[in-house]
């Protein structure tokens, strides 16, 4: 890969449990962490789709786990998988395939994979929906935008999870997807990055398409990108990428230097 990041964190909603995309993911020499999504889950009710796609990740999928992978200086922790965002439901499928776990029972899974993280490690959550908490308005990092009334539809149990996480350490990114930057009602664009009084930041990375045309007419591609220096977040972007990998267009996120946050809010 020509940008040659440390590691690369999918969000999910990879598609509607298309095989091939997986099998593309999983053909990366990277590292890489996935959180499936909930377009990811399938509809055969039965949850054989979903399972296949985790038999295909194998260790790669970090649901309700601590991702053990090859980069060095940062933990990341997966939560719930394929959530669908609204507090908190699990679909048939993933009733297919881990059972009927309770609210309870996912925060319980998230924080015990926290506590498993080194203590001296930067902690990335991975999770496909963000936390409650992030605001009420549709424009908000987790707003509901695509009907009236606006409000918070944010995962509960992740929300839960890092209260509980926050006692013992404080969580340095919280990165997810599921709603989209482009509002759905009265247009604009959602807030896509905060940081909390804890210093915890999170980051929505559904930039939807994420390939596009630029002003010149070539083909550009979405990504989020973050970087980490002795320990500390240092840098948070969207940026949109030339074929050639060169960066058409930035926009800055966060900058501990600058100390900029909540961008697009």
């Amino acid at each position: 890969m020509k940008l040659s990041p440390d590691g690369i964190l999918f969000v999910g909603d990879l598609g509607e449990a298309d095989i091939k995309v997986v099998k593309a993911i999983n053909s990366l020499s990277l590292p890489i962490a996935v959180i499936l999504g909930n377009h990811d889950r399938g509809k055969d009710k039965t949850g054989e789709l979903l399972q296949t796609q985790i038999n295909l990740l194998k260790d790669k999928h970090c649901g309700w786990s601590l991702m053990e992978w090859s980069v060095s200086g940062i933990s990341v922790v997966g939560a719930r998988p394929c959530s669908a965002g609204g507090g908190f439901h699990l679909s048939e499928e993933v009733r297919a395939v881990y059972g009927e776990i309770t609210l309870e029972e996912s925060v319980n899974r998230i924080v015990i994979a926290a506590e498993k993280a080194p203590r001296d490690l930067p902690l990335i959550i991975l999770a496909h929906s963000g936390p409650t908490g992030l605001g009420s308005e549709a424009s908000s990092p987790c707003g509901r935008d695509w009907k009236p009334p606006a409000l918070d539809w944010g995962d509960k149990d992740l929300a839960l999870a890092i209260d509980k996480i926050r006692k013992k350490r404080i969580p340095d990114v919280v990165i997810f997807g599921h709603m989209h930057h482009n509002l759905k009602r009265g247009g604009g664009y959602r807030c896509t990055y905060k940081q909390d009084i804890w210093g915890t930041s999170y980051l929505n990375a559904a930039c939807v398409p994420r390939k596009t045309k630029g002003s010149k007419g070539e083909s550009l591609f979405h990504l989020s990108w973050i970087e980490f220096n002795n320990g500390l977040l240092t840098n948070a972007y969207h940026r949109w990428y030339r074929s050639d990998a060169s960066v058409a267009y930035e926009e800055t996120l966060f900058n501990r230097h600058a100390d900029k946050k909540d961008a697009r809010c």
